[in-house]
C-alpha cells in the first residue's frame, strides 16, 4: 500500500506500518476461520523521524493507553473483506494520529464584567428576599 497522509504536511512512509493479519473469529463459519480478514495495523511513533521530537512527544500523551512502548495498534474485524478492513485500518490510524496532534488553545482567563457582578448581586439579594419573606414571622 501508499504512505499514509495524517495531515497535509505529515505522511507516513509504507515500510514504517506494520501489518498482521488473522482470522475474524465469531460468525461466519468456515469462511470465518480459514479468511485472515482481521487486520492489525502498527505504528511506532516512539521510533519514528516523521513527526518532530516534541510534537512526538505530545502525541504520545494524548494517545495515553492506546500506546504500548510507543506503537500505536489498530485493529479491524468489521468485514469479511480483508481490502475493507485495512482500508478501514489505515483511515482509523490517521484519524488518531490527527486528533492526538491537536494542541489545546491556550484559556485566557477573563473576570466578570461590572453589569455581570451587579447582576449577580442583585439576583442574591432578590432571592435572599423572597426566602426572608417564607420565614414564620417574629414576635416582638
Amino acid at each position: 500500500m501508499d504512505d499514509l497522509q495524517v495531515t497535509p504536511d505529515h505522511f507516513i512512509p509504507a515500510n514504517e506500518l506494520e501489518w498482521r493479519f488473522d482470522t475474524s473469529g465469531g460468525p461466519g463459519g468456515q469462511h470465518a476461520n480459514k479468511a485472515a480478514t482481521r487486520v492489525e495495523l502498527r505504528f511506532d511513533l516512539g521510533r519514528s523521524e516523521v513527526f518532530p521530537a516534541d510534537m512526538r512527544r505530545h502525541m504520545l500523551d494524548q494517545l495515553g493507553s492506546r500506546v504500548r512502548d510507543g506503537v500505536v495498534t489498530v485493529s479491524v474485524d468489521e468485514s469479511r473483506s480483508q481490502y475493507r478492513n485495512r482500508v478501514t485500518a489505515r483511515r482509523r490510524l490517521a484519524e488518531l494520529l490527527a486528533e492526538s496532534m491537536r494542541m489545546p488553545t491556550a484559556r485566557r482567563p477573563t473576570r466578570p464584567s461590572r453589569a455581570a457582578k451587579r447582576r449577580r448581586s442583585e439576583a442574591k439579594r432578590r432571592r435572599s428576599e423572597t426566602k426572608r419573606l417564607r420565614r414564620r414571622p417574629e414576635l416582638d
